[in-house]
């Protein structure tokens, strides 16, 4: 209920009647406030008549009165500034930590919104808004997700950001984490990036013309090479990997930790992980080539790589398959420029102050196809069909971010539901 009291508060669904104070004061409303997410009142800076005179401050808002005390707002001197208590049970008086009467309004929500409420959070069908959609104006439907891709952008920024003091602000280190964990494409991207956080990258570097060596580091701290019998190849790589983790001290990951269940061959880590070695191989000072990219083409041409010559014709270690080159699919080359390259380029222009490179990281999005998976197609049979890449993962923010959490009152969509009557 004290959801969708802030709700009603914040979109000024006020009953038609005069509204008064629990003593009887004339309210007027003139601005709900600014919406607070953090610690602190409810809403900052709304202006409020009472009896006439304009007061200006913060607002708090409970279900019932008593939980102002419930709360510790009564010793906790951040609410003083409140001007305005709303509540829907005004069972006690308020008061600020000097003792002074807090002015208590009592909102109600209005029962077409609550029905809508609980049609929302309760129904079974998904999502519960599509009976709506197909109503929407265009404008409503884009500006929505326009708003959800920019919010998408700044949720990946902010892991990012993360990821970089882990790595001591270095951004090519965070590029190859970044990158190894969407090389998993989802199913092993956790166990992508606790291996890419093994690979003792200053040591490798030293050893960056040399490709075996490379592919040693790589499937060695895979806990790929554990095994005491192979092909030769095999072996060659074993006893290098041995060599280096005795001269760099490697520890490799727990290789039970690979999922191969349900997989293409062409997704085995053992592939994958021998396309970032060629990768790494090759590209020496990635990101900076990456960043320096302006087309979609371009870098294309940087992440298709492949493989060395074993794996033409294996999937994994000692089984041979008919020769085929192990270059990265188009559909996977759009992907990880979804979801590492675009990221990069709207944090790094955001960190640096940059605005080129975040327009471009839109512009790369609005440019790719639009990702075909699971939510993509449920929204398009509710009515809301992606156009391209931007549109897509705006729509994997909608349903991840409100609908898996019942966040329908901070959903445009779900705001157009409940206002109906």
């Amino acid at each position: 209920m004290e959801q969708l009291l802030h709700y009603i508060w914040k979109h000024k669904i006020f009953p038609l009647q005069e509204l008064k104070t629990t003593t009887g004061q004339k309210v007027e409303i003139i601005d709900t406030g600014l919406a607070n997410t953090n610690a602190g009142p409810d809403f900052f800076n709304a202006k409020v008549k009472l009896n006439g005179i304009l007061w200006i401050g913060n607002v708090e808002i409970h279900e019932h009165s008593s939980d102002w005390l419930k709360h510790g707002h009564h010793t906790d001197a951040t609410y003083d500034s409140v001007i305005l208590h709303i509540t829907s049970d005004a069972d006690i008086d308020v008061h600020r930590t000097n003792g002074d009467p807090i002015p208590q309004l009592i909102l109600t929500c209005p029962d077409y919104v609550c029905r809508n409420y609980h049609e929302l959070v309760e129904t079974e069908s998904y999502p519960p808004c599509y009976r709506i959609i197909p109503t929407l104006s265009i404008f409503t439907i884009h500006s929505w997700m326009s708003a959800l891709q920019l919010e998408r952008f700044e949720q990946k920024a902010s892991q990012l950001s993360e990821r970089l003091k882990r790595c001591n602000s270095n951004w090519e280190d965070a590029f190859f984490i970044t990158l190894a964990r969407n090389f998993g494409f989802g199913l092993n991207g956790d166990a992508f990036e606790t291996w890419a956080n093994r690979i003792p990258l200053r040591a490798v570097d030293k050893h960056r013309d040399e490709l075996f060596q490379i592919e040693a580091f790589f499937f060695g701290q895979a806990g790929l090479l554990q095994g005491t019998a192979g092909d030769e190849y095999y072996l060659r790589l074993k006893k290098e990997y041995e060599y280096l983790s005795h001269k760099f001290g490697l520890t490799p990951m727990d290789v039970s930790q690979w999922r191969f269940l349900r997989l293409r061959p062409t997704n085995f880590p053992h592939i994958r992980i021998a396309q970032l070695a060629v990768l790494y191989h090759r590209s020496y000072g990635l990101l900076s080539r990456i960043m320096e990219a302006e087309t979609v083409t371009k870098v294309h041409e940087i992440l298709k790589g492949g493989t060395s010559a074993y794996w033409v014709n294996h999937y994994t270690f000692e089984h041979p398959s008919p020769s085929r080159p192990k270059t990265l699919s188009n559909s996977s080359l759009d992907l990880l420029i979804i979801n590492t390259v675009a990221t990069f380029l709207y944090s790094y222009g955001v960190h640096k102050g940059k605005e080129e490179y975040c327009a471009r990281a839109g512009a790369f999005l609005e440019e790719l196809k639009a990702e075909y998976n699971y939510i993509t197609r449920m929204w398009e049979q509710c009515g809301i069909k992606a156009a391209n890449a931007s549109d897509s993962q705006a729509l994997i923010q909608l349903k991840k971010e409100y609908c898996d959490k019942k966040k329908c009152l901070y959903c445009r969509i779900g705001y157009e539901y409940l206002k109906r009557n």
